[in-house]
């Protein structure tokens, strides 16, 4: 038997767009990296270095910035509130939110649609509309006899969890409207409740969405400075309160407040890393339907 062989024809079209395509991604890789390197670059400079000429290389490590913010009980306490608030608020948020989007696509409850538009609009206000009302809120409401919520790891987890609930809502709502229903019903007729249909069943099927509404929720608390800001004054403030208050009326130690800012990122870049695979994954649940 004589072999053919096949003759692959060399494209220029084709390997010219295999080039712009790694082109386009490196591109996108330093532009997303860069300004990362700069933070790091400017928190290893000394208060001389850092108005000198500029350069993108390090050329010397400037510990001091670093040790100054280590041995700083109020940046370690700050970084303790962000990850108890974050964290909380990313756990209530995700249970919560995967109860009424169960209850939105399960249960045949009179204007579901317009519940969830409701819910969905009370994402889109601004959040500086809400200040006002809530620091009156939390200043003047008693709870629990004369316990007051302002400045309070409590009320900032109940404050996030308020504006980002509707968000969790409308990501699970679409996650779960894949998961076919002949699933529940086929478990309720074998005898199992709801509450095991949707823990044994359902949950695990919806995984990668838990899993990203619970990344994306925590990065929203862990970034979020305006309500940490106005809704707390010492003992509640997280990491992000603590880079404004570097700027001040004799200056700016740029040193120091890069080091903050870069230990505040280095949390979600970690916390990202070991979760990527999740997030496609969890974005792209149910987007295909038969």
């Amino acid at each position: 038997m004589t072999k053919v062989k096949r003759r692959t024809r060399f494209s220029w079209r084709t390997q010219l767009g295999n080039v712009g395509t790694y082109v386009l991604w490196t591109f996108m890789t330093l532009f997303t990296l860069g300004p990362i390197y700069w933070l790091f670059s400017v928190s290893s400079r000394s208060p001389v270095q850092v108005f000198d000429k500029p350069t993108i290389l390090i050329e010397s490590f400037y510990w001091e910035n670093y040790l100054k913010v280590f041995n700083d009980r109020v940046v370690r306490d700050y970084l303790i509130n962000s990850l108890v608030v974050s964290t909380t608020n990313a756990v209530l948020v995700t249970v919560l939110g995967f109860f009424a989007a169960y209850a939105l696509t399960r249960f045949k409850l009179a204007g579901a649609s317009n519940i969830f538009f409701w819910t969905i609009t009370n994402r889109m206000g601004p959040p500086a509309a809400f200040i006002l009302p809530l620091f009156l809120i939390m200043t003047q409401v008693a709870v629990f006899g004369d316990w007051m919520l302002f400045d309070t790891r409590t009320g900032l987890i109940l404050i996030y969890t308020l504006f980002n609930l509707p968000f969790a809502i409308w990501l699970l709502k679409g996650i779960l409207e894949g998961i076919p229903i002949e699933l529940d019903e086929a478990a309720l007729i074998d005898r199992a409740n709801r509450f095991q249909v949707m823990t044994r069943i359902i949950a695990p099927l919806a995984a990668p969405g838990l899993a990203i509404t619970f990344i994306l929720t925590w990065i929203f608390a862990w970034n979020e400075y305006l309500f940490a800001a106005t809704l707390s004054s010492a003992n509640a403030r997280t990491i992000t309160t603590r880079l404004a208050e570097y700027v001040t009326t004799t200056g700016t130690n740029y040193g120091e407040l890069a080091a903050v800012a870069f230990i505040a990122t280095l949390p979600a870049i970690i916390f990202l890393v070991f979760v990527q695979r999740y997030i496609v994954t969890g974005l792209t649940f149910g987007a295909v339907k038969d």
